[in-house]
């Protein structure tokens, strides 16, 4: 009797840890399938976050360059523009952007600068053009302000330092136009950090390689402003938004180094030296 004692309650032991066990199992193919599914849903579409992400980026756009275009004076000479145009065009066709999204803006202003706004304005100074040696230094700098736009880092900047809450605010009226104003010059006037800075190099050579840019002048571009640094002069701002620009010039010929290909200009020297002609009217 007392083996058999022994017997059922072991077997009563195993019928409890297999219990056990099954429903150990059946909670782990839960979790599992109900992540699956989760995974399956489009939570961006449901919550429509993306949607309203582009909406305020687009009316961001506008907002800021609204506040450029009272302050500042554009140039509007249809060769300048048409030429500085085709400079964009090449390098985005090159890299398969669409070109509708890129709106750049020169301004008649002796800093040497340029800088991207939400939903694809780039605003580029009259003092950074003619401080150009040629062309292909301007065009590294307007690749570079364009992989901002298309690696989101604007964006990434003003959620991290205003909030994405204050930037809706602003879209729907409530921001008030003094926050507006200190915004976009919050743009204009200040650095990313020191990885987006990297990361926009690397895909701006990556940019003039493509477009059969040769992105050397790029480098000594930089090279060039960052020993104009030390010099008495209000007008740099461009290398006090883009710090380290000696070691990003050794980094961007380092990476370009093994990208040899046959670069060809798009402006002719003629129409180069017109642009400069034309800004200096």
């Amino acid at each position: 009797m007392v083996v058999l004692w022994q017997s059922d309650e072991f077997n009563l032991q195993i019928r409890i840890m297999k219990k056990i066990i099954i429903q150990g199992l059946s909670i782990i193919v839960l979790f599992f399938a109900s992540w699956f599914v989760l995974l399956q849903i489009n939570w961006v579409a449901i919550f429509k976050i993306e949607k309203i992400t582009d909406k305020t980026e687009e009316k961001l756009g506008e907002l800021f360059w609204e506040i450029f275009q009272k302050t500042e004076i554009e140039n509007v000479n249809p060769f300048v523009v048409s030429s500085v145009d085709s400079i964009v065009t090449k390098i985005c066709s090159a890299n398969k952007i669409d070109r509708e999204l890129i709106k750049i803006h020169i301004l008649n202003k002796d800093d040497i600068n340029a800088f991207a706004l939400p939903s694809g304005h780039i605003i580029v100074y009259s003092g950074l053009i003619l401080n150009s040696d040629n062309q292909d230094e301007l065009s590294g700098v307007i690749c570079h302000e364009i992989a901002h736009i298309q690696l989101n880092h604007v964006m990434k900047k003003l959620v991290k330092e205003v909030g994405l809450s204050v930037l809706i605010s602003m879209t729907t009226g409530n921001g008030g136009s003094e926050i507006i104003k200190e915004t976009a010059k919050l743009l204009s006037s200040s650095a990313f950090d020191r990885n987006l800075e990297k990361e926009a190099d690397i895909k701006a050579v990556d940019y003039l390689v493509k477009a059969s840019i040769n992105p050397e002048p790029f480098a000594n571009f930089l090279y060039k402003l960052s020993d104009q640094e030390n010099e008495a002069t209000k007008y740099l701002t461009w290398i006090s938004t883009h710090p380290e620009s000696k070691e990003r010039a050794e980094y961007i010929i380092e990476y370009s180094r093994d990208k040899k290909i046959s670069y060809k200009a798009i402006l002719t020297n003629d129409t180069w030296g017109k642009i400069k002609e034309k800004l200096r009217e």
